[in-house]
């Protein structure tokens, strides 16, 4: 009687914890919106890309907005996982990879190419 208690307890505490850590991961909504993101230390000096995210029917899209252009370009790929979201595209006729990682609500840091710190801010 007494090992099942303890195991009762132990499986109990085994679900909190999963429970807590599932509420804790920004879902891909988190993204979604507009961002400016800053890109230092190019060989053209720092860089200003504006991004914008939307999930439709579950799928998370992203466009992006090269400097002098008017319309916006859609990435090639997005991948969000936990609090991470990894993009590809071609910006300049580069083909590049930018990554993401929520900071708090409205501030995500991370890189270009793994290269290049990047730091974004959501445009309200």
């Amino acid at each position: 009687m007494k090992i099942n208690k303890l195991v009762f307890l132990g499986i109990m505490c085994m679900l909190s914890v999963i429970m807590v850590q599932a509420s804790s991961q920004p879902s891909p909504e988190y993204f979604e919106g507009k961002w400016a993101v800053l890109v230092k230390g190019t060989p053209n000096g720092d860089a200003t890309i504006p991004v914008r995210f939307e999930t439709v029917e579950g799928k998370t899209i992203g466009y992006f907005m090269e400097e002098g252009a008017t319309e916006e370009s859609k990435m090639s790929s997005v991948t969000i996982s936990g609090d991470v979201v990894n993009t590809a595209f071609n910006i300049s006729g580069y083909d590049v990879t930018l990554s993401l990682k929520k900071v708090d609500d409205d501030h995500a840091k991370g890189d270009l190419m793994g290269m290049f710190d990047a730091e974004g801010t959501r445009v309200k």
